[in-house]
Formats: C-alpha cells, structure tokens, sequence
C-alpha cells in the first residue's frame, strides 16, 4: 500500500510523534512524508518528499501568535498552488497529522482523508473544554485541515477513537533523575520577558530552552538554551520540573516522566486552552500568565507542587496496525485516478467564505 503521511511541521509535537509513527508505516508499505508551516524548526531521521509552506502560525514574543506576522508569512495564492501540486490521486492512504495542504488537496479531490492527531480528540463532545467557549477558535480546529475519519491523541482516553499520547522511545529509554533545576518551555515569550520573571526565584535554577536564541547564554540562576532535540529530553528527565506552555507532547512527556509540571496557555489559541482544562482537571496547576503578578503562584508551585501519576502504555503499534486494518477495504479503489478538478482561487475563496457563514450562524 503506498501511503502519504502528512505533518504539520509548526511546533514540535507533531514532527516529535511522528519519528516513532513513520518507521511503523515503514514495516510493510510504502511511505512517503510530507511537512507542512511557516516555523519548522525540528528536523526528521526520514527522507521528506514534500515540503510545503501551507497554512501557519508565527509564534510572538508576548505570550501568543503574531497575528501581523502571521497574516504576512501566510499567502492564499501560494497555498493554492501547493494543494493543486499534491497528486493524493496517486496515494492508497493519506494519514494527516494536522496537516492543511494534504487535507484540502483530499477534500478537493473528494479523496479521503484520516487525520490521526491531537486537535482530532480536541473538540470532541467528552473532552473537557475551557469555561468560555472561542465559536472562532473552534472553527479553526474544525475547518484548519478538514478530514474524513478522525483518531485522536489526548491526555487521557476520553472517547473510543482517543488515545492516550505517543509517548517516543527516546523518551521512554530515559534515565529518570532529579538534579534540582526547572526545564522551561515557553516559545511564544521572548527570553527577557522569561528572565524577567523566573529570575525572581532565586534560589531555583532554569533551564530555558528558546527559540530565539542559537546559543547558550548564563544570566544568574536561568540558563538559556538553544532548541535541541536530545538535549532538551535530558533536561526534563533530569528536572525537578516542567514549565511549558499548555500544548500536548511537552506536557505529555514531562507527566509521562513523573515530573511536577505547570503550564500557561499560548494567548489567541484555543487548542492551548482546551488543553489547559483537561490537565486542570487532573490537578495540573494553570497560570494565565508569565507575568509577576502571578509570580506567587509560581514559587507556591516549585515549594509545594507534586507530580500527578499517569498510565501511558506504549501502544503505538497497536494503533497503527488498527488503523491501518480498519481503512485496508477502503483502499481497493483509492488508486483510481480521478480527473483534477479545475480549482480557481476564486472557488476557493468561495469555499472559504461559505465556511465562513456556516461559522456565523453557529
């Protein structure tokens, strides 16, 4: 079965599932990678076939997304152009991993599609969702990278197609230690915005990991590190903690590991919010902010915080071969090529905004 395994390449989640998920299409089919997004900065141990700029979001330096920046990066025009490119035609199986380009070029295509991801459990009815309730954020997570079937990861199983996360080999071949500083993840701040505010807990040693830094600088009792994907997993299995932001792999990991974590949610992401109530609702502590107004709940947290205990098995097989034995039948007729629709920016944009009104009469 030759199969495309599309990923969204924004944020490292996704690229950091996928390592243990390819070699598992690898076994007995042919596969090929896509990676979509405007910030990729993980890179994958597989050959990537395609590489698209698809539809993005820039991280700022204030706690959310950049929308001005956001908006300039993400081009419509382009993003046509890389769906119309896409042969799905030529595929028995597209898995997509949040990914848009893939996801439309199927829709399109009247293709289908299985999403196998985080944001496919997200806005599921038995998920546990933030107390006020963004009609535009869900819209984004339903229509982002529209699917046919969807699987799901989340914290905890909350529905017969959730599962609980992937957690990686390399992680789960960690030796577990606590050597007394604090990893830290928080890529939508800028590094003084973090200094300014953990250099107030002066007897705790930060380990900032940054994704506006290419080199490792010391100031008092935080370290700045640059993004490294080995470097970082040691870091949390050697903690006393995890500060991160409220996304699904980091937290996943770290509580995977056995580390007290605490997490504050990406402003303008609702995804990030929806993730913050379900670890809430474990005992997870949530900080709206990293400002110094909540810094008394930070040293509450390091002084008194525990570690919640988690079951994740290592099941990743199981899932895969499941999926792949449940959409075997719906494969037989995939590879009948069908004619390539002749796709305008202007249908698409009436595409959108028909999406759009659905939204608003929601």
């Amino acid at each position: 079965m030759k199969i495309l395994y599309a990923i969204q390449g924004t944020g490292n989640g996704h690229l950091s599932r996928a390592r243990d998920i390819v070699p598992l299409l690898q076994k007995n089919h042919e596969v090929d990678i896509l990676i979509s997004g405007l910030d990729v900065t993980v890179e994958l141990p597989f050959p990537v076939k395609y590489n698209f700029k698809g539809l993005g979001f820039i991280f700022g330096k204030n706690g959310g997304v950049d929308l001005l920046e956001t908006y300039r990066k993400n081009k419509i025009k382009r993003f046509l152009e890389e769906i119309k490119s896409l042969p799905v035609e030529q595929y028995n199986l597209v898995i997509n991993d949040f990914e848009p380009v893939s996801a439309w070029a199927c829709k399109l295509m009247n293709k289908k599609c299985i999403a196998l991801s985080h944001q496919s459990a997200v806005l599921n009815k038995h998920v546990p969702q933030p107390k006020e309730i963004d009609l535009l954020g869900q819209s984004v997570l339903k229509n982002y990278a529209p699917c046919t079937t969807k699987y799901g990861f989340h914290f905890n199983a909350f529905d017969a197609n959730i599962y609980t996360p992937v957690i990686r080999n390399q992680v789960r071949q960690q030796v577990i230690e606590n050597k007394g500083h604090y990893t830290v993840y928080l890529p939508a701040y800028e590094d003084q915005k973090i200094i300014q505010v953990l250099k107030n807990c002066e007897n705790t040693h930060w380990q900032v990991f940054s994704k506006h830094n290419e080199k490792e600088i010391t100031e008092g009792n935080i370290i700045i590190r640059p993004i490294q994907n080995e470097a970082f997993i040691e870091s949390i299995a050697t903690s006393a903690g995890v500060l991160c932001g409220a996304g699904f792999e980091t937290p996943a990991e770290a509580l995977f590991m056995g580390k007290k974590l605490m997490v504050i949610p990406m402003k303008g992401q609702y995804e990030q919010l929806c993730n913050a109530a379900a670890l809430k609702e474990i005992g997870i502590p949530v900080m709206k902010s990293l400002k110094l107004k909540h810094l008394e709940k930070l040293k509450t947290w390091i002084a008194t915080g525990t570690a919640i205990v988690v079951n994740y098995p290592d099941n990743t097989v199981e899932i895969i071969e499941n999926i792949l034995a449940r959409h075997a039948i719906d494969t037989q007729n995939e590879l009948i090529q069908p004619a390539r629709t002749d796709f305008s920016l202007e249908k698409f944009r009436a595409l959108v905004l028909k999406k759009y009104r659905q939204y608003n009469t929601l």
